[in-house]
């Protein structure tokens, strides 16, 4: 079993910031890709930003210079930290990795349970 969990959302005004985590638990041999999504209500989940292993990184047009993604490969971590926040970056945020888990030897796709992020005054 491999588990991912989300945390570092909350509420905060326009213009702040917060930084979500998301670890990797669980019985991994590799973990490849990771990226973090985020879904609003009444919209389709997105692509907000992904990170290769070896820390190439990709963003949606729409967070690029304000949003970072990293990780911590030593740690089975991922890192989105999200600067001059706007109310239209209000949405359950969703970390996903590419994983190869003990005893396989293919990659599956794997989600966290997401967390809130709220951007108001």
């Amino acid at each position: 079993q491999v588990q991912l969990a989300e945390s570092g959302g909350g509420l905060v005004q326009p213009g702040g910031s917060l930084r979500l985590s998301c670890v990797a638990s669980g019985r991994i041999f590799r973990i490849n890709d990771m990226a973090w999504y985020r879904q609003a209500p009444g919209k389709q989940r997105e692509l907000v930003a992904g990170i290769t292993s070896g820390h190439s990184t990709n963003y949606a047009e729409s967070v690029k210079g304000r949003f970072t993604i990293s990780r911590d490969n030593t740690k089975n971590t991922a890192f989105l930290q999200m600067d001059g926040l706007k109310p239209e970056d209000t949405a359950v945020y969703y970390c996903n990795a590419k994983i190869i888990s003990l005893f396989s030897v293919f990659q599956s796709d794997y989600w966290g349970q997401g967390t809130q992020v709220t951007v108001s005054s």
